[in-house]
């Protein structure tokens, strides 16, 4: 980012070199600009009022894939559940509930569903 701000820079040759966008170095530069983003102490042109160092983002880098695969979205899923609860409330209403779960989340439910929470 303070790469794509020094004098004679094209943006264009900035983010190729670094297999960045053009258009989001742009916007990065234009976020700095409008005060959204800080870019680290160092490459900024003064202090802060109070003297302090603004705040910072990381550098951007890019790292090589992982060589196996790593599930980070979700935690593993239980292997079965023992046990489901089912509720039928009203002709209408049926809720089934994991056998795990709290009995004081079930009795919450059930208020919840006669509208009496």
């Amino acid at each position: 980012m303070a790469e794509s701000l020094e004098p004679g820079v094209r943006v264009v040759d900035v983010a190729r070199r670094h297999d960045v966008v053009a258009h989001q170095l742009s916007l990065w530069r234009r976020q700095v600009r409008e005060g959204i983003l800080a870019l680290p102490f160092e490459t900024m042109s003064g202090q802060s009022e109070s003297g302090d160092a603004e705040p910072a983002f990381v550098p951007l880098a890019i790292a090589a894939e992982p060589s196996e695969a790593v599930s980070v979205l979700a935690p593993p899923l239980p292997a079965t559940v023992s046990s489901v609860l089912t509720l039928e409330i009203g002709p209408d209403v049926v809720m089934r509930v994991p056998g795990d779960v709290p009995v004081e989340r079930v009795a919450a439910l059930v208020r919840a569903m006669r509208g009496t929470a």
